[in-house]
């Protein structure tokens, strides 16, 4: 064979597998919290007082029925009272749970909280 006509192989076999991996998550739709169900987080005094603001960016596991059931931070606003206030706010929030195949499942949603001081 040719080498034109093997890297076009190469790249038809990696566009085949790439279409595989869509394929495979378009049939998943993620969580979404609802937003009302829930107290906004309130601003650490600490942090109010010493001006900290950022963006914290959170991953929860949200079950079949729209609770959470782990949560964690996945990367910081650089403020661990601000971080910590985030996160247990947000836990206590319901989301409407993600699917698979058009079924509810247990899967991850990724949220951002933005502190910044008015």
């Amino acid at each position: 064979m040719n080498r034109t006509l093997l890297i076009v192989l190469r790249c038809l076999s990696l566009a085949s597998l790439l279409m595989s991996l869509a394929v495979a998550h378009a049939n998943e739709v993620p969580p979404v919290m609802d937003s009302k169900s829930c107290d906004p987080p309130k601003y650490p005094k600490a942090a109010l007082m010493n001006e900290e603001t950022g963006t914290v960016t959170m991953a929860f596991l949200i079950a079949p029925d729209g609770k959470v059931v782990e949560s964690k931070v996945e990367k910081s606003s650089g403020s661990k009272s601000l971080d910590k206030a985030a996160l247990s706010a947000l836990t206590l929030c319901k989301f409407k749970p993600g699917t698979k195949d058009g079924k509810p499942d247990q899967l991850w949603a990724k949220v951002d909280f933005v502190w910044k001081l008015e």
